[in-house]
């Protein structure tokens, strides 16, 4: 039997004034996380899991960088931190909650497991859900899911010429085929480098 070819997969990114839009309906959001997680999100290409999860144990503020040690391929990742998602964070870190360690802070309720009321609660992180739907509306943006701020993240890498493998250490893939589909994005940061190779080559 024939193997069938798996599909490119969805490319779907903000342009730059949906970015924007977002961005501004994001800022004027109930909620005043959302818009520091959106920027996370874009700046780093972090997984929606790997964000909400995320505890201050594994943030490097003085560094800037974030140490996910459970990753979805199993994997250690370091995500660089840099701009306004550090200066966001930094902002963040200087109101964050003292009971518990995560950065995105929900409710808290007890174990599935334990049903005895002085049973010791676990903190969850915080739905996000209903904010961001009403920020897409608010930016009239169609066919956007959270997933697509990391398709965002790639395609801007590779429009600013990152390579495959740089897209793919950043999105914490261990091969380049699911970095392909950003390829055509690239190409002329591509003819850039063949030009320059040319040009010292053959004068």
């Amino acid at each position: 039997v024939q193997r069938p070819s798996e599909p490119d997969g969805r490319v779907r990114f903000l342009s730059d004034d949906e970015r924007d839009r977002l961005l501004a309906a994001c800022q004027a959001s109930t909620n005043p996380w959302l818009y520091l997680a959106v920027v996370l999100a874009l700046s780093t290409g972090m997984r929606k899991s790997e964000l909400m999860n995320l505890r201050w144990s594994a943030v490097d503020l003085q560094n800037g960088k974030i140490t996910l040690l459970l990753t979805k391929n199993g994997s250690i990742r370091v995500v660089p931190l840099a701009g306004p998602a550090l200066t966001l964070l930094k902002e963040h870190a200087k109101v964050r909650r003292i009971d518990t360690d995560l950065l995105f802070p929900g409710r808290y309720r007890r174990r599935a497991s334990v049903t005895s009321p002085d049973a010791p609660r676990e903190w969850h992180p915080i739905d996000l859900r209903g904010v961001w739907e009403t920020a897409l509306q608010q930016a009239e943006i169609e066919n956007f899911r959270w997933h697509d701020l990391r398709h965002s993240t790639a395609s801007y890498l590779a429009m600013n010429g990152a390579s495959l493998a740089e897209i793919a250490e950043v999105l914490g893939h261990k091969t380049l085929a699911m970095v392909r589909r950003y390829s055509h994005l690239s190409e002329a940061h591509t003819a850039k480098v063949v030009e320059s190779m040319t040009r010292k080559i053959f004068g």
